[in-house]
């Protein structure tokens, strides 16, 4: 199954490459929307559209500042469409996306180089985000424009109801999992709430995304770097086993009460709604949902902590997003002024605040304090976690292969409640041995 996988991924991406361009070929004589005028920037972003409303208002900003005009595109189908144009050789010139797609995007040469020392405000920006825009050759590929970590929300009022401290550990967490499975927490009468919220499918990576925290916690990596440079996997390790393990019987094979919600192996965040719908208790998930469950459910019955502690610790996944230039010529100056603006004091309280959906969640601006911008506590755990307990995926691969793959693996073992942890992850290991061959990166 995994050498079927990776071949064909491995012949589609050959397909993909052969239609990329090179940094000196992108460009020259392009069509895109904002070709014909030096003094406009074509940007894009992988944005609704609330989000998209609070990019707009940030890119106003920067027009009024700078006079620099920015055709704005929202895009959904990011990753499609950006292939598309790459075809044409005609790329957006700045693209704001995940961290995760940089290895990806410098690997096809859709990416022009960075130097840190170029962008105005850069030194605002602390060593260790900055040393997440390095590509695989050692080169910056992008600029952190934004960074978030995960944390534990809860439903406050179910808790204090039930008399349950916030928890600290794995088995505290499971225990008041297990009263909000149990013990009636809305106090209808009615044995209908879940324990926590699990985004458990294998599509997209999610069972990998939501994962990941536990693997940290537990002690396990799924890649690690290997001196001299390269990786080599090691989700087989013994603390990989017992963390995985340790999730399969307590959460997804635990006969004694919903501890998650139904349908968790099928699950994604778009229709894991049972937090904001108020038969869940808690969800392990990234800041950007604060706001819609504060909406849905009201402020005070939300709380955030940092996430329980395991074997290990209580390191969680770490992301985020960068400003990325497109690989193509001209307009370098004014792609450095706009990406000097996001990064600055003002770019971020902007994209921080407003009637719309923040699109900065941990600024990676060091003078800034997100509690304080948004006047929220909640969010100075979040930007704790991020500075203090997280780990991001390695960026520098392209990381997205490995992440299906486990995602792939890990849903497997949790839904088939006989299966066995220990083959299951030595299997995973070997697929994901061919995912870094593929790149030659398997030291």
């Amino acid at each position: 199954m995994g050498v079927r996988r990776r071949s064909r991924r491995l012949a589609a991406t050959l397909a993909v490459a052969g239609l990329l361009c090179t940094t000196a070929a992108c460009g020259s004589g392009s069509d895109g929307a904002a070709s014909g005028d030096p003094n406009t920037l074509e940007v894009w972003t992988r944005s609704n559209p609330d989000a998209a409303a609070t990019y707009q208002r940030v890119f106003d900003a920067f027009t009024r500042k700078t006079g620099i005009r920015i055709d704005y595109q929202p895009v959904i189908n990011f990753d499609q469409q950006l292939q598309g144009r790459a075809s044409t050789r005609d790329l957006p010139d700045v693209m704001i996306n995940d961290t995760a797609l940089m290895g990806s995007y410098q690997s096809q040469g859709l990416l022009k180089p960075v130097d840190p020392a170029d962008i105005a405000g850069g030194d605002r920006i602390d060593a260790r985000t900055w040393a997440t825009t390095v590509g695989r050759d050692g080169v910056h590929y992008g600029i952190p424009y934004s960074r978030q970590a995960m944390t534990l929300m809860i439903r406050k009022d179910w808790r204090e109801k039930l008399g349950l401290p916030q928890p600290t550990t794995w088995a505290q967490m499971l225990t008041l999992a297990k009263a909000f499975a149990d013990d009636d927490p809305d106090g209808d009468g009615k044995k209908d709430t879940y324990g926590m919220v699990v985004p458990g499918s294998a599509q997209n990576g999610y069972a990998a995304w939501w994962g990941a925290s536990y693997l940290w916690q537990g002690g396990a990596r799924i890649i690690e770097p290997v001196k001299g440079g390269g990786y080599r996997p090691v989700v087989d390790s013994a603390a990989a086993v017992r963390a995985v393990t340790w999730l399969k019987d307590n959460l997804f094979c635990s006969a004694d009460n919903a501890v998650i919600q139904p349908g968790a192996l099928t699950a994604i965040t778009g229709n894991a709604t049972n937090f904001q719908d108020g038969n869940a208790g808690m969800y392990l998930t990234g800041p950007y949902n604060i706001s819609t469950f504060d909406q849905a459910l009201g402020k005070g019955k939300v709380e955030v902590v940092q996430a329980p502690a395991g074997p290990a610790g209580d390191d969680v996944l770490a992301d985020g997003e960068n400003i990325y230039f497109g690989a193509r010529t001209g307009r370098t100056e004014q792609e450095r002024a706009l990406a000097a603006f996001l990064v600055s004091a003002e770019g971020q309280r902007l994209a921080m605040t407003g009637e719309n959906q923040p699109v900065v969640r941990i600024p990676v601006n060091s003078t800034l304090d997100a509690a304080t911008v948004r006047h929220d506590p909640r969010w100075g755990v979040v930007q704790k976690a991020y500075e203090h307990a997280s780990v991001e995926f390695p960026n520098a691969p392209d990381f997205a292969p490995v992440k299906q793959d486990t995602a792939d693996a890990l849903n497997a073992i949790f839904t088939y409640c006989g299966s066995d942890v220990r083959s299951g992850l030595k299997e995973l290991n070997d697929t994901l041995a061919g995912d870094l061959k593929d790149q030659d990166l398997l030291k």
